[in-house]
């Protein structure tokens, strides 16, 4: 792995993860470039939040090298870890704290002080102006969403990790949340998100990887997947309306038997 490589914000090799005898993890191998937004997808169990994990540092890993903007994970965390923001599926503030008493709080842990101006402008951006004095608990999902996403994100990391970062939100949030996820990589930072959505990840993300069983089995443009598979016989079987989409080969690729 070349990791003075400064193509790349993101590069994963070789990683093994093991709970005991189980291998969650195997010898996964996937990089990320500047201003890429990367999907990393496959069914539960498949060990995209253990890979997750491990790049946020939560998770020692047995084997492996995980290079974030040219920072070794394991030899240099906090180097790495100041370059990274992380979104979770579900993600809990202080409940007694108001929307601005939360991004006084977190500007002032990642030492980004904002004034009673730039707070007030980060809300209009996100359209949060009339929930200013709102307690996070009395936020509807997407809201929270887009809260949540302001906190990850307001050290202007180089890595934004967002795990699932759609659930359970209407056709209206999602979409906000897909131009705020696209603006990170106009900057020329890089995303990598996780997703069961098969029409997110052909909506905004450039690659994506499919993991199973620990294993990356394919990786490529969504296009390019369906392009590459979309005459297979396998492929054929699941097709549900006469047009290949990314989820018959997601599930060409990966089983139709329903995960716990």
């Amino acid at each position: 792995m070349a990791i003075e490589d400064d193509k790349y914000i993101l590069q994963v090799e070789g990683l093994y993860v093991n709970y005991g005898n189980f291998v969650a993890v195997n010898n996964v191998k996937f990089e990320v470039l500047k201003g890429e937004i990367f999907g990393l997808l496959g069914p539960n169990g498949a060990g995209k939040t253990s890979t997750l994990s491990a790049i946020e540092g939560l998770l020692k890993f047995k084997n492996g090298t995980i290079i974030v903007d040219g920072q070794d994970v394991q030899k240099k965390p906090l180097h790495a870890r100041a370059s990274m923001g992380v979104q979770l599926q579900s993600t809990s503030f202080q409940p007694e704290l108001n929307v601005v008493q939360i991004l006084q709080l977190f500007s002032g842990v990642y030492g980004v002080p904002m004034s009673k101006d730039q707070i007030k402008g980060t809300l209009k951006d996100i359209n949060l102006e009339d929930a200013a004095t709102k307690k996070f608990g009395q936020l509807s999902g997407g809201q929270q969403q887009r809260v949540s996403l302001v906190i990850a994100t307001i050290h202007n990391p180089r890595l934004v990790l967002l795990d699932e970062p759609t659930t359970g939100l209407d056709p209206q949030s999602r979409r906000q949340l897909w131009e705020r996820i696209e603006a990170i990589r106009e900057k020329g930072h890089a995303v990598l998100l996780t997703t069961h959505s098969m029409e997110e990840a052909e909506a905004v993300c450039d690659r994506i990887a499919i993991i199973d069983h620990g294993r990356v089995i394919a990786i490529d443009t969504p296009q390019s997947l369906i392009d590459k598979h979309r005459d297979e016989p396998e492929v054929i079987a699941v097709s549900r309306r006469g047009k290949v989409t990314l989820e018959d080969v997601f599930i060409a690729l990966t089983g139709s038997a329903v995960r716990a």
